[in-house]
């Protein structure tokens, strides 16, 4: 089941029941500020998910700099993530 669009899986998240979360596929606005790149361009793309953008350009610079980023990333799960739901199909 889909429930981010940059492949962070929610059910596991530290801030789903805390902040009443109920995934980025499911809110307008997140929790953690205005906006975020990664949800606004795969919804302006209408993808479900980041893995469901073309080979040529997943994962995105945008994608690999939050996955990697020091504070915030996961050492690259949640691209491994979007890779998985999209073999689903």
């Amino acid at each position: 089941m889909v429930e981010s669009r940059c492949g962070i899986v929610c059910s596991e998240c530290e801030f789903r029941v805390s902040m009443n979360c109920k995934g980025c596929t499911c809110i307008t606005k997140p929790f953690w500020g205005e906006d975020c790149k990664i949800k606004s361009c795969a919804e302006s793309k209408q993808l479900k998910h980041c893995g469901e953008c073309a080979d040529d350009i997943f994962p995105c610079d945008q994608l690999l700099e939050f996955a990697y980023d020091k504070a915030q990333g996961d050492d690259g799960a949640r691209i491994n993530q979007c890779e998985m739901w999209r073999n689903e199909k």
